[in-house]
């Protein structure tokens, strides 16, 4: 028996006790990888290597006009997402890698679309997001930090229309032009607490009017959503202009278009719209590009990257933020429903650590043995499963093994699945690579073959008011008994009504820990109840983001942030993992 773990792989001896082996950590492993020149990766799939623009030897940006629609009508797309996680994750990435890297393996032209990761957790929580073990995207250290500057584009965008709008209040301070409200604030991609209010134009006139204002994270910019959501530069600079900047005396809406500077901000972001090309640790393509939280934004990897991987992969494997009710929810009823795009399958990956955890068991237990609490935590999968097969997929599970995990916890998942009727397959992609993909990759192109996809369902309609959109999701999805609306944000929803735009999609802001509102709810929660607090139009973005519970929209640092242990050792960066 072979097992893996994050941090070893062990064996059993003749007496069934582990002999532990050293497993090398994510940047020793990306460091040893030979990587192949971005135009050679770029021939790989068909990409005319002329076209392309490079940054440096592994990493290139194409133009928009690569896309073949008629190709990403055909080919199929695959979801990755998840049951609800544990504070460390579950490792959606890595399965996506893996799983294309495994497809690959079969003889299939697998292309994998992700997200560029932020550097608020990159330095806060998890010290690296583009996969792990022998299933990363690389160069993994370019793709963690500044890589091609396409946050600091969005950081730059967004805070230049905040620039421009305070210098509009400024110079129309004593005529009758002046905001009454103002609903822009400002973004940064540091997780910085201190940060989320703030007052400004302290220190006297010269320095501009004092107002309230505060930070968000980048991920959470309408910049970033809009990017994200954009089918081209045209596309891009109607929706920039559309933006909700705040309200006049007289209560009409102030957008960037009245300040008459889309033009200038959609400047700022012309190289970052277009989508990146990498590689993966097999030297196949990979388009990284966005980088929306699903618990505080949509989740999603840019359109325009999914549907360049469409038209140059048979297979494309893309993954949403989270657990299924909050990143999956949101690449249907927003991101699909906007790109006309229909997943052939969903991926549920599953974790026994999770499984535990939803189980009752405590945090620090959940890397022991507990068949009982394993079983105990049946349910939280079940209800993702079940909130899948609402939008019409088909669905299947992975497990992903750990060292910890044992044959008996696995047998009882793969069994549980069987009675259920979804298609089930362990993973050992992180310590194996695309070889431990190969099954899930059989499994997926069995089921694939054998199923055709239904008709994708959304959990409510266009014309659905905005209550009934929020109401569909917090009873369909997290299964809440009631929603109840904060002063602010029915003052919100009034102002929606008025401007006509109810028929956007809602973009739900909640904590990624359970399908309630409280974080500590673990498993599937019962008879509860979720408040929104507030609501807050991307009329640029074309959604509502309505924020229940406690989440906020610029995290904190934790006790012992990453940055303690990432440096630069003998000119290599160091805990990037």
């Amino acid at each position: 028996m072979f097992i893996s773990s994050v941090f070893a792989t062990f064996e059993f001896n003749s007496e069934n006790n582990p002999i532990y082996y050293y497993m090398k950590s994510d940047i020793e492993i990306a460091r040893e990888t030979s990587l192949k020149k971005v135009e050679e990766i770029a021939a790989g799939i068909g990409v005319p290597v002329d076209q392309i623009d490079n940054y440096g030897k592994y990493i290139a940006k194409l133009p928009l006009s690569l896309i073949n629609e008629e190709k990403v009508k055909k080919n199929n797309l695959i979801l990755v997402t998840a049951i609800t996680p544990t504070k460390a994750g579950i490792g959606k990435t890595t399965v996506s890698i893996g799983l294309t890297l495994g497809l690959n393996r079969i003889g299939k032209n697998a292309v994998v679309a992700l997200r560029e990761p932020s550097l608020g957790p990159c330095f806060g929580m998890k010290g690296g997001a583009a996969g792990g073990g022998y299933s990363q995207v690389l160069p993994m250290e370019n793709i963690n930090l500044h890589f091609t500057g396409d946050f600091h584009a969005i950081t730059s965008a967004h805070n230049m229309i905040t620039a421009l709008l305070d210098n509009y209040i400024y110079q129309n301070r004593k005529t009758g032009l002046a905001l009454k409200e103002i609903k822009w604030k400002r973004v940064l991609d540091v997780n910085d607490r201190s940060l989320r209010n703030i007052v400004t134009g302290l220190g006297g006139s010269a320095n501009g009017l004092p107002t309230e204002s505060g930070f968000d994270i980048t991920p959470a910019s309408e910049i970033m959503a809009i990017l994200c959501l954009s089918k081209d530069l045209d596309d891009l600079r109607r929706r920039i202009g559309n933006i909700l900047l705040g309200y006049t005396f007289d209560d009409q809406p102030l957008t960037v278009n009245d300040l008459g500077v889309a033009g200038a901000i959609t400047v700022l972001l012309k190289d970052a719209i277009q989508p990146n090309l990498v590689q993966t640790t097999e030297n196949t393509a990979a388009f990284v590009h966005g980088g929306p939280f699903a618990n505080i934004a949509h989740g999603c990897n840019s359109i325009i990257a999914t549907k360049m991987a469409l038209s140059y992969g048979d297979y494309v494997i893309t993954e949403a933020g989270f657990g299924a009710d909050l990143g999956a929810e949101k690449f249907f009823d927003i991101k699909c429903r906007k790109a006309g795009l229909s997943p052939k399958l969903t991926v549920i990956v599953a974790t026994a650590q999770s499984l535990k955890l939803h189980g009752g068991v405590p945090e620090d237990k959940i890397k022991e043995q507990n068949i009982e609490g394993l079983k105990n935590g049946l349910p939280n999968l079940d209800k993702h499963v079940e909130n899948m097969k609402r939008f019409g997929q088909e669905v299947i599970v992975t497990f992903n093994r750990y060292a910890t995990d044992t044959d008996e916890e696995i047998a009882m998942v793969a069994e549980h699945c069987r009675e259920i009727g979804v298609g089930f397959c362990m993973n050992n992609v992180f310590a194996d690579g695309g070889k431990g993909g190969e099954e899930l990759a059989k499994l997926v192109v069995e089921t694939i073959e054998k199923k055709p996809s239904a008709p994708l369902k959304f959990i409510y309609e266009d014309s659905d008011s905005v209550r009934t959109k929020i109401e569909k999701v917090s009873a369909q999805i997290y299964g809440a008994k009631g929603v109840t609306y904060s002063p602010a944000a029915i003052k919100k929803i009034k102002q929606i009504e008025a401007l006509g735009i109810s028929h956007y999609p809602i973009c739900i802001a909640k904590t990624q820990y359970s399908f309630s509102a409280d974080a500590k709810a673990y498993g599937v929660a019962k008879d509860f109840e979720l408040n929104v607090r507030d609501v807050v139009i991307n009329n640029g973005a074309e959604m509502i983001v309505i924020i229940m519970g406690d989440i906020m929209r610029m995290p904190g640092l934790p006790k012992v942030p990453q940055a303690q242990k990432i440096d630069i050792v003998n000119g290599n960066i160091e805990g990037l993992s």
